[in-house]
């Protein structure tokens, strides 16, 4: 069955650095595009970033984070750098079949990791 497992997350202070990694089975991981969203409590999923031979991410990111692939180890990767409070939230990868930046868009779901930044 398809997995996508995220990993990565934790506690930093604001302005660190963290790298989010997905590995993905059960798909045939270059067909996919891949995405990464948060949630934050009481807010809903919101889109990152997004990658196949394109790339995307949301205006409260650009030139801060960079999403990344490796189709041979099927892994995505999320670098995230000058950290703030505000990105607090859980962390989802995603897979798609077709391209997209909205929740809808995508077929399949990690568990979620957790990062916070403290101020």
């Amino acid at each position: 069955q398809v997995q996508l497992v995220e990993s990565g997350g934790g506690l930093v202070q604001a302005e660190d650095s963290l790298t989010l990694s997905c590995v993905v089975s059960g798909l045939r991981f270059n067909n996919y595009a891949m995405g990464w969203f948060r949630q934050a409590p009481g807010k809903e999923r919101e889109f990152v970033a997004a990658k196949n031979w394109r790339t995307d991410y949301a205006d409260s990111v650009r030139g801060r984070f960079t999403i990344s692939r490796d189709g041979v180890k099927n892994t995505v990767y999320l670098q995230m750098h000058s950290l703030k409070p505000e990105d607090t939230a859980v962390y989802y990868c995603a897979a798609a079949r077709t391209y997209g930046k909205r929740v809808d868009d995508y077929n399949y779901w990690g568990q979620g990791t957790q990062v916070t930044v403290s101020s």
